[in-house]
């Protein structure tokens, strides 16, 4: 069955990097879109990034030129590296697909029928 598994969520200083892994299984990654949504304590979900099956990406302006999503296909796995961190990024973070969403990330950005279980990002001093 379709798995997602997400990785590399930790504590990390203001202005620190963390590498996040999504780890996909039970379906042909190359296929569809994936996209990365966080949630933090008290607010909604927040769309993050997402990347379609051709490498086409999208940000949320709050991340925009600090986050950058990629895939290798050939391993299953999508990552979302994130630089410049700053404590309004702490959050637990999802990645999630979509048999409807195909190559393409849905617009506006939102979780689809399927979700690993998440990372916590906690960025403090």
């Amino acid at each position: 069955q379709v798995q997602l598994v997400e990785s590399g969520g930790g504590l990390v200083q203001p202005g620190g990097s963390l590498r996040l892994s999504c780890a996909t299984s039970g379906f042909t990654l190359d296929s569809y879109a994936i996209g990365w949504l966080r949630q933090a304590p008290g607010k909604g979900r927040e769309g993050v990034s997402c990347i379609s099956s051709v490498g086409g990406t999208y940000y949320a302006d709050s991340v925009k030129g600090r986050f950058t999503v990629s895939r290798d296909n050939a391993k299953n796995m999508v990552y979302l590296q994130m630089n410049s961190l700053k404590p309004e990024d702490t959050a637990h973070y999802y990645c999630t697909t979509d048999i409807t969403w195909g190559n393409w990330c849905p617009r506006p950005l939102r979780g689809g029928g399927y979700w690993g279980q998440g990372t916590q990002v906690t960025v403090s001093s």
